[in-house]
């Protein structure tokens, strides 16, 4: 993807608000799409920030929190709700705040906005949001912008890392003028791509202070009844706005073929189709009516290029406007510059290129697998050997759902874990063990309230708490269970087996992870006690916050019976031999990736694994 954004002309156009930086004392440095939100944020006079972390938006609060305290406080939150309420709270108390999460968090979190969006703001208040097209690392592919629309609030769609700074900064401007919260809605490909981005200063904006306006601030019906009408307004409002904004911006050039796109896909139109008139638009939600049909008067034929759902296309079609879009370009997975001009050679607007030389290349197969000692290895292989029925979650330890361990049946999504296998419980047609694993994070984002209910509801269930001391799956940020905030200050650490117990958990235990033993003596005496059991699988993970390592093990490949109990635990650093017996590949251990956890060898049956000659 590139970054300089061209006119049919030719000729560089200043991006949005660009022109506010070369006034102060500026300069370009190298940023991603999530270091220029972060940035944004920053340069707005934001004063509060919180988050839930989540690929892909995870680096944005990490970004913030690199500013000076006394400017900006930033924290991560135990989800993504409390992470909007917080924002939500400061945004009351009269000063700029931001909610940052990936999109499967504004499910979380929109109980909140749907109610905010009714009351409106005091101090700006923005909800940085970051869709995953192409499911890079998430459970779903929804489009944020559906949710823009049900909220009615405003949704700005930055096209690289430049318009990602300006348009977070002019979300804050925008909130406060129009008294809404707003959505920035970033994409995988541009939260992680780098380019150039011009940075200006700090807007010092000062705090409004509470807004003394029960109407506004409390909604009981009487009050909601009277703030949803306001609400339309504010859509007008908003419409006439980005007709008029710099943020929609006409790029004139061929009268034949006009294309109606918006953030990354614009950069893909540009790249594959020079020639065209382009509308360039800011925001998804409300669109310039006025502008699109103008433009739309000016050219012979136009197409809406948009990544997922043609909400943008579908909008321009309730206009009354002729416009072609998803019957040429893909509604599922991620855009690209190749599918881009596939769809417009498939509408016959441009040429098929010339088949080019075939290399047959093919990538070389890696398929996911959990670290090498991962602590999460045991529990699932002591689960496979109870012939559990095991309902899984979100994070690292999903990957159990595939070989060699594949020992997870379900997954939904964060917290589903214990809900689900309660209902599975309730439903009373299954014969094997019910048993719910969920991580330290993810028990404390959502799993908690299921377990009241498993418990207050006597159901016949074991959970694994898979304690690995810190949120593994997005690089290792800290939580309450790890007794260190944003900033790595310590702070009050939850204990998880106080709080099970206080639930009223009778049967709780915490079992050493490494101790392939204890874990599957433990597991067999948990699923086997009448009511809710819990099992805390206790170890660090093996990568955050730092690499742990022990001495490496090594394979006596002259006693190695070639069984495979040890590649059964899907372990990267046990690879095949060259070696064989009785027709069997024997196995052997890579030093360089192998951190001495010892699961092999507490697995083999012939005693042929050993610790590494130093």
């Amino acid at each position: 993807m590139f970054c300089l954004r061209q006119g049919g002309n030719g000729v560089n156009h200043q991006s949005t608000t660009g022109l506010r930086n070369e006034a102060r004392n500026s300069s370009v440095r190298p940023m991603t799409g999530n270091e220029a939100i972060a940035r944004g944020a920053w340069e707005a006079g934001v004063r509060v920030g919180a988050a839930y972390p989540g690929t892909p938006s995870t680096e944005i609060m990490e970004n913030l929190s690199r500013f000076p305290r006394e400017e900006v406080a930033a924290q991560w939150a135990t989800n993504e709700k409390v992470a909007c309420d917080v924002a939500i709270g400061a945004s009351f108390a009269g000063v700029r705040a931001l909610a940052v999460m990936k999109h499967v968090g504004l499910n979380v979190a929109s109980d909140a906005l749907m109610s905010q969006t009714y009351i409106g703001v005091n101090g700006g208040l923005v909800i940085v949001v970051c869709d995953d097209p192409g499911i890079h690392s998430s459970q779903n592919e929804q489009d944020t912008r559906l949710f823009s629309r049900l909220a009615m609030v405003p949704c700005l769609e930055p096209s690289d890392a430049q318009e990602a700074l300006e348009y977070t900064r002019l979300a804050f401007d925008i909130s406060e003028t129009f008294d809404t919260p707003v959505i920035v809605r970033s994409t995988t490909r541009l939260s992680h791509t780098r380019c150039l981005v011009t940075v200006g200063e700090r807007a010092e904006v000062p705090p409004r202070g509470f807004l003394e306006d029960s109407h506004k601030n409390v909604m009981i019906p009487s009050n909601a009844r009277a703030r949803h009408p306001l609400l339309i307004e504010r859509e007008a409002r908003l419409r006439e706005y980005f007709d008029g904004a710099e943020l929609t911006r006409w790029e004139k050039g061929s009268a034949a073929v006009g294309v109606i796109t918006l953030a990354t896909p614009y950069t893909y139109v540009k790249e594959v189709l020079p020639e065209a008139s382009v509308l360039k638009l800011g925001s998804s939600f409300p669109l310039p009516a006025k502008t699109i049909a103008a433009f739309c008067a000016s050219v012979e034929r136009v197409f809406v290029v948009e990544e997922l759902e043609p909400v943008v296309e579908n909008e321009v079609h309730a206009m009354g406007l002729a416009v072609e879009g998803k019957a040429f370009f893909p509604r599922v997975g991620e855009l690209s510059p190749e599918l881009a001009r596939a769809g417009f050679e498939k509408a016959g607007v441009l040429e098929p290129l010339a088949a080019g030389v075939d290399f047959d290349v093919k990538p070389t197969p890696r398929p996911p697998v959990l670290c090498a000692g991962c602590p999460h290895i045991s529990s699932y292989m002591a689960l496979r050997a109870l012939n559990a029925r095991v309902m899984g979650d979100i994070g690292c330890y999903t990957l159990a759902a595939v070989k060699p361990i594949k020992s997870i049946d379900t997954c939904v999504s964060m917290g589903s874990s214990i809900g689900n296998a309660t209902g599975m419980a309730k439903a009373g047609r299954e014969t094997r063990p019910i048993v719910a694993t969920i991580g330290d994070s993810t028990f404390l984002h959502s799993g908690i309230p299921p377990l009241i209910d498993a418990v207050q509801n006597g159901v016949d269930i074991t959970i694994i708490l898979l304690d690995n001391h810190i949120t593994a799956m997005t690089g290792g940020q800290d939580h309450a269970g790890t007794g260190k905030t944003l900033y790595g200050e310590t702070s009050h650490r939850v204990d998880f087996e106080t709080l099970i117990r206080a639930i009223g958990v009778e049967w709780v235990r915490k079992i050493d992870s490494y101790d392939v033993a204890a874990m599957y003596h433990g597991f067999r005496e948990a699923t086997e006690f009448k009511g809710v059991s819990v099992v805390i699988s206790d170890r660090p993970c093996v990568l955050d916050p730092l690499k742990i390592k022990g001495p490496a093990l090594t394979v006596k490949a002259e006693s190695c019976i070639a069984c495979q109990a040890c590649m059964n635990l899907g372990c990267p650093a046990i690879v095949w031999s060259d070696e064989w017996y009785d027709g069997h590949h024997k196995v052997r251990i890579d030093a360089a990736s192998c951190i001495g956890c010892t699961l092999c060898a507490q697995v083999c049956p012939s005693d042929s694994i050993h610790p590494l000659a130093s």
